[in-house]
């Protein structure tokens, strides 16, 4: 039974779901102080006497606003909470450059970092924002930071708010779509998070660009968890772009749990995990057991034997304990009873179960040749029987042949095809 997926960690066994990774936001620490040093003459037009080291950029104040900002700085350097309100109102009557307001904004950040206010880091961060003089990046970041807050208050509507300002104030960053994202599938949003995960990877790609392969996963993650449809597709764009053991047992795993196969689809996804290197302990005895149940007990037995000498299975273990001794004993075919065997052959199905037996043993070639004498006989789909052949092809190396037969397979069996097409087009 396949539960939910884990992205951080993309589970080879089954869904268990590890905590999930909490981005940059786990547990993120106070905004820093402000940027730009605040460091206000007295007296308009003198030069500072501080002998501490002046900021690369000088930001000069107006000279009605100077005096009130003067003294709002130093209220705020002494950390007078009592007086820091008076002040900042009275630099606020006063300010009228974009210089005053983004100084005052700086100093009003500064004010609300040390008291942990977050509802004075909203207004310091908006004050800051609307001055003017602010650069997109700058206002951006402040704009983060104040999501953070937000989002580790768990208040993710107001946090979701700010990271689609700091999106707004610099769109080209790839990071804030994935914080929006996130934060949309800690509030239980995951359709949301789904649809904002998928346009991210559709802008990286309309730009020329990979997308990363965690915003895969997150966007993977929400439609699944999320019961979206489109999880299917997610999968199957994630270990296109990323092949590995993970991505290709969650991807099929999860078109397993969407689609419910019958033994045919699952021995034919099981034989693709095999394939591709993808197999855990679980899906060892699921495919002995399926192909059993159509009598390939040589394929049965061959995979029951690739786990052992990879050491992936333990014949100790309960779940082969039922599997392991009753194969020893069911009758495995040579290639001269396949031979005799499909001379003798009246149906289609079972010259097609012939070829069957002929891909557990490797002869791939006689495989092919049975399942393109079954196509042509009742009882056969043509889309199960170019499958077969599809997947045949591929594990004998022939990669233009494969993807010929895989194309043509419509019906049911389309969806399987497509993931065999990715694995074959991602192989020399």
């Amino acid at each position: 039974m396949y539960q939910r997926i884990s992205v951080a960690a993309v589970v080879a066994a089954a869904f268990a779901t590890p905590a999930m990774a909490q981005g940059s936001y786990g547990n993120m620490a106070p905004p820093a102080p402000p940027s730009q040093t605040v460091n206000i003459d007295a007296n308009q037009g003198a030069e500072a006497k501080s002998s501490a080291p002046q900021p690369k950029e000088k930001i000069a104040p107006s000279k009605q606003a100077r005096k009130a900002l003067f003294d709002l700085q130093a209220a705020v350097n002494a950390k007078d909470v009592a007086n820091i309100p008076a002040k900042i109102a009275a630099a606020q009557a006063v300010a009228t450059t974009k210089e005053d307001k983004y100084l005052l904004g700086q100093m009003e950040l500064k004010a609300a970092a040390a008291s942990k206010d977050t509802a004075a880091l909203a207004n310091a961060v908006n004050a800051i924002a609307g001055s003017g003089y602010a650069g997109p990046a700058e206002t951006a970041k402040l704009y983060e930071v104040l999501g953070g807050e937000y989002y580790n208050a768990k208040q993710y509507e107001q946090a979701a708010a700010q990271f689609q300002r700091a999106a707004t104030a610099d769109p080209s960053n790839p990071k804030y779509p994935l914080l929006i994202g996130e934060t949309q599938m800690a509030a239980g949003n995951n359709a949301a998070a789904a649809a904002i995960f998928q346009k991210a990877i559709q802008t990286s790609q309309a730009a020329g660009q990979k997308p990363s392969e965690d915003i895969y996963k997150r966007a993977v993650q929400a439609a699944y968890d999320g019961n979206s449809p489109n999880a299917v597709d997610l999968a199957k764009a994630w270990v296109a772009a990323y092949p590995s053991a993970d991505s290709w047992h969650n991807a099929i795993a999860i078109y397993r749990n969407r689609n419910r196969p019958d033994v045919e689809g699952l021995l034919d996804l099981l034989r693709l995990l095999r394939q591709a290197g993808a197999m855990t302990t679980g899906d060892y005895a699921l495919y002995a057991s399926s192909a059993a149940e159509q009598l390939n007990f040589n394929e049965a037995q061959a995979v029951i034997d690739e786990g052992l000498a990879a050491n992936k299975i333990n014949a100790a273990d309960p779940q082969f304990g039922q599997i392991i001794p009753p194969l020893r004993t069911k009758p495995k075919a040579t290639a001269a009873d396949l031979a005799t065997a499909s001379k003798t052959a009246v149906s289609g199905m079972a010259l097609l179960r012939i070829g069957d037996r002929y891909y557990a043993l490797k002869d791939y070639g006689k495989a092919v040749d049975l399942y393109h004498q079954a196509m042509g006989k009742p009882g056969v789909d043509p889309n199960l029987a170019n499958l077969h052949i599809g997947m045949a092809l591929a594990a004998s190396g022939d990669k233009s042949g494969a993807i010929a037969a895989l194309k043509s397979v419509g019906g049911t069996q389309a969806g399987i095809a497509q993931y065999w097409l990715i694995y074959v087009q991602s192989h020399a």
